[in-house]
């Protein structure tokens, strides 16, 4: 895991979604951040976000990634 991943995570987070986190925050396309989602959640093993065609949201195990990566972010 990179940290650029783990920043791209917070970012869709914060915006609570894929399209205004790629286009507001990260300034990547959206299938290239959503691409980069689908890849963390394989490699945890957990689905990170709910999503939705109005809004992406966090699952319980998204909300846990969410804390630590925070820190991680903290300690960088």
């Amino acid at each position: 895991m990179e940290l650029r991943t783990i920043r791209y995570f917070l970012a869709v987070a914060e915006q609570e979604s894929f399209s205004a986190a790629a286009n507001n925050v990260l300034f990547v396309t959206q299938p290239t951040l959503s691409r980069q989602m689908q890849e963390l959640e394989e490699e945890l093993g957990v689905q990170l976000f709910v999503r939705s065609n109005k809004k992406t949201t966090l699952t319980e195990e998204g909300l846990r990634f969410r804390k630590r990566a925070q820190e991680i972010m903290e300690l960088v």
